[in-house]
């Protein structure tokens, strides 16, 4: 299953991918950069910057700065990945920034997953929280 993150809620895209996950079902998401958060700028990017900062050089928490590891990182936080079941549902998911070549498919069967955003809604892609964390 080819999944376009395109204005997508990041909460609800990573749901819905664990539950499919588990099922045993292999997840490619395209795109992962152009996923959402919701809530004022300045309460995503803080929260984000409180999670990089927390672990040391030596010490976790490890925390990335790349928009496609961030949402890999929100996925597997709604796994069990202490088990060998949540272990190879993590295994089944790959996350890409952009569209790779290798990957065809037509825009109509790109599934979305979620609902999209809202028009008066504020809210803060993953790009933009990669760039504010250090990313190139």
């Amino acid at each position: 299953m080819i999944i376009d993150a395109i204005d997508t809620i990041l909460g609800r895209l990573a749901s819905n991918c664990a539950k499919k996950a588990l099922k045993g079902e292999k997840i490619i998401i395209i795109n992962s950069e152009k996923a959402i958060v919701s809530g004022t700028k300045t309460d995503i990017l803080l929260r984000y910057k409180f999670k990089r900062d927390v672990g040391s050089i030596t010490k976790g928490p490890y925390y990335s700065r790349m928009s496609d590891r961030i949402v890999r990182r929100t996925i597997r936080g709604m796994l069990p990945r202490k088990t060998s079941r949540g272990k190879e549902a993590l295994k089944n998911i790959e996350v890409h920034i952009g569209r790779p070549k290798d990957i065809t498919g037509e825009p109509a069967k790109l599934e979305k997953v979620g609902k999209t955003i809202l028009q008066n809604q504020k809210y803060t892609t993953i790009e933009q929280i990669s760039k504010w964390l250090g990313a190139r």
